[in-house]
C-alpha cells in the first residue's frame, strides 16, 4: 500500500514540474514577434528638415513618415494637447496658428 501512494506522488510530482518547465527555445519566437510587431525602427528627424516652413497636410505627414522611418506621425498645432510619453518610432510635425510646420521631431 505504501508502494502505491509513494509512486502515485510521484508522477503528480513528475507533472506538475513538467507544466512548470521551459525552453529557451520557445521563449525566442515570442520575443522575435514582439521585435517584429516594434519594427525596431527608430525615427530620424534630421531626414524630414525639408518639411519646416512647408503647410501641414496629410500628404506632407505621410510623406516625412516614410522618410523619417518612423511607425508613426502627427501633426500638433500651437494649441493642442499630447500625451507626454517618449515614443523613438513616432514623428511629431509641429505647426503654428497658420498651420505650417516650424518643427520636426521625434518622440
Amino acid at each position: 500500500m505504501p508502494w502505491k501512494h509513494a509512486s502515485s506522488g510521484l508522477v503528480l510530482l513528475v507533472a506538475v514540474l513538467a507544466g512548470c518547465s521551459s525552453t529557451s527555445e520557445s521563449s525566442k519566437p515570442a520575443e522575435s514577434a514582439v521585435a517584429t510587431e516594434s519594427g525596431h525602427s527608430r525615427c530620424d528627424a534630421a531626414a524630414v528638415q525639408f518639411a519646416v516652413g512647408k503647410p501641414a497636410s496629410a500628404a506632407l505627414l505621410e510623406q516625412a513618415r516614410v522618410k523619417a522611418g518612423a511607425q508613426t506621425a502627427r501633426v500638433l498645432g500651437p494649441n493642442d494637447m499630447v500625451t507626454l510619453e517618449y515614443r523613438s518610432d513616432r514623428l511629431n510635425m509641429n505647426t503654428d496658428q497658420a498651420a505650417t510646420v516650424n518643427r520636426v521631431n521625434c518622440g
